[in-house]
């Protein structure tokens, strides 16, 4: 189940990022920090799982 919840973060990333430029390329300045909230969200949740991953070893 790990790397699957590993695609689903780093997807989120990458939705995260695409929003962030859609919104600096627009200046949708919303759009633009929602792209920000995503990534960071993602970059928490795969911190967690590196830590589980660390455990397991």
């Amino acid at each position: 189940m790990g790397k699957k919840d590993k695609a689903k973060n780093m997807a989120q990333i990458a939705k995260g990022k695409i929003k962030e430029t859609a919104g600096r390329t627009t200046g949708d300045s919303q759009l633009e920090a929602e792209g920000n909230v995503d990534q960071a969200k993602g970059n928490v949740k795969q911190a967690g799982e590196k830590v589980k991953d660390a455990l397991k070893e």
